[in-house]
């Protein structure tokens, strides 16, 4: 820990705009408000809503977030020209974020003007928003490959023009935590509005560098969640919230609980997966698989974790493998209900070891099959069993699924769903069922080829978690990457329906009343 810092340090959330400049990601105008709600209740303190010269529906969003009345205040992008400009004015919003590139590469290779005529833009491009009653954030883009005495005369004119705060940018992420600390230093001793920084990610530096910049002198970061952003992506909110405030001391007006659940929301309407290693977020950031640490944990959690992972919204996960030891999978165990005698469970870890050897993850469901068989239980009937199945695609067809399940006293019940593919057309089918008995949710879907050829086999791997906070993975193997699909999700709702189901003294009673809610 860093000395204390009495310092807050407020986030500027810019996922609707720089974040939405990931390539491939183009957020409808609904799933930017959906987006925008969710970054108010977790706490940020300015939204970037949007560039709206760029199209109607970019215009449309802006207008819509800044309706909607909430506690952050909203942004909105433009370059320094009247048209821009005129585009943000329609919108009604309050701050403008208004930028144009300084450095001598962007002048003379994408804007052509000189550096006089970049100057002269800036100042009248603040100017003009200023006179329309605007707040104004100003950047010069590419800030840290610009002429160092150019960018401070750049921020002096614009400061002098009207201009409330003013932003640094590492456009393409070349600075270093030293050098950027040195540059936001030297600004902030000769200039006197706030100052932000903006930092890319293309050498891996984007949270160092924005992390260095708050601690020579800046106090705002501008951010985006699960860093999403334009080629290596932007600093990441949920790695710089924690890191300046848990290793730096900083303050930040972040409900933390919130991040996880917000850095679903955004990889789902962005579908951009994250990597499972992601810090704070990834769906391995606090599973455990290895013996040694599986053992830590389970006795002192801050063993091998840095942070609890409520902290962040998130939960612990013990992991079955070839490297789990028997405290681990003990562990796991007793969450299925399974109280395994010493040498059942030996036998079960060293059949889960044997299954790692090959090459082949062990899912909760295979975990609780093998660990049955061991110790000689039945089965386990499952809760819901899919009776018909019809799916439709094609080239000028929207993928519809027809699925009926059955479920404990023998009823049934038929649901169809659209969607962008098959597969996600039938697991949205079946959710819609399932969802009357308890709101579980797909967490992760993965897919991969067992062997080669038109006549591959496939396993489908799906993570899935109910609104109890039970999370279980499961698996299934075919040729049919739809039944295969549907298979693996059955498997996973089902294992969580029946740890429902078993918690509690009279499951019949649940059962039956599940029944009669359908």
């Amino acid at each position: 820990m860093h000395q204390a810092n009495s310092k807050t340090i407020r986030i500027f959330d810019t996922t609707l705009r720089d974040g939405e400049q990931t390539p491939g990601v183009s957020f409808t105008v609904e799933a930017k408000v959906e987006i925008a709600k969710a970054l108010e209740r977790l706490g940020v303190d300015a939204i970037e809503a949007g560039f709206p010269i760029v199209s109607e529906g970019e215009l449309e969003a802006v207008r819509k977030i800044n309706r909607l009345g909430l506690s952050s205040e909203i942004y909105a992008l433009s370059r320094v020209n009247k048209k821009d400009i005129d585009a943000l004015i329609s919108c009604d919003v309050a701050h403008a974020h208004l930028f144009i590139a300084t450095s001598d590469l962007h002048l003379k290779y994408k804007l052509k003007i000189s550096r006089e005529d970049a100057l002269d833009s800036a100042i009248s491009g603040v100017e003009y928003a200023k006179a329309h009653g605007i707040k104004v954030e100003f950047s010069a883009e590419d800030a840290t490959r610009t002429d160092r005495d150019f960018l401070l005369r750049v921020y002096q004119s614009v400061e002098e023009a009207g201009a409330e705060r003013l932003n640094i940018p590492d456009t393409v992420g070349t600075a270093t935590p030293e050098k950027f600390a040195d540059l936001i230093s030297h600004l902030r001793s000769n200039l006197h509005v706030p100052l932000s920084v903006h930092c890319h990610n293309d050498y891996g530096l984007a949270v160092a560098n924005s992390i260095a910049g708050v601690v020579a002198g800046a106090d705002q970061a501008h951010v985006t969640i699960n860093g999403l952003g334009e080629r290596a992506g932007n600093t990441s909110l949920e790695e710089f919230v924690m890191a300046a405030s848990r290793l730096y001391d900083f303050k930040v007006k972040i409900n933390t609980k919130l991040l996880y659940d917000t850095s679903r929301l955004v990889s789902k309407l962005s579908r951009v997966l994250l990597q499972p290693n992601k810090a704070i977020v990834g769906e391995n950031a606090f599973s455990h698989e290895s013996g040694i640490h599986t053992h830590g944990v389970l006795n002192m959690p801050a063993t091998y974790e840095p942070m609890s992972p409520e902290l962040v919204g998130a939960k612990r996960r013990i992991q079955a493998g070839k490297h789990a030891g028997a405290h681990g999978i003990n562990s796991q165990l007793k969450a299925l209900g399974l109280d395994p005698s010493p040498e059942e469970l030996k036998r079960i870890v060293q059949k889960v070891k044997e299954i790692g050897d090959q090459g082949k993850p062990v899912t909760d469901a295979d975990l609780d099959s093998i660990a049955r068989d061991i110790m000689g239980l039945e089965k386990r009937q499952s809760y819901f069993r899919i009776t018909d199945l019809a799916v439709i695609t094609g080239i000028n067809t929207v993928p519809t699924a027809s699925v009926r399940l059955s479920f404990g006293n023998e009823d049934t019940q038929t649901r169809a769903e659209i969607g962008v593919g098959p597969v996600d057309a039938v697991l949205k089918a079946i959710q819609q069922i399932t969802d009357r008995f308890a709101r579980i949710s797909l967490r992760e879907y993965r897919i991969e080829a067992v062997s080669g050829g038109t006549d591959a086999e496939a396993q489908v791997m799906v993570k899935v978690e109910d609104d109890r906070g039970n999370v279980c993975s499961a698996s299934a193997v075919g040729q049919d990457i739809v039944m295969a699909s549907v298979s693996a999700m059955m498997n996973g709702i089902n294992e969580i329906m029946l740890r429902r189901l078993e918690r509690i003294d009279q499951p019949k009673i649940e059962a039956e009343s599940l029944n009669r809610h359908m």
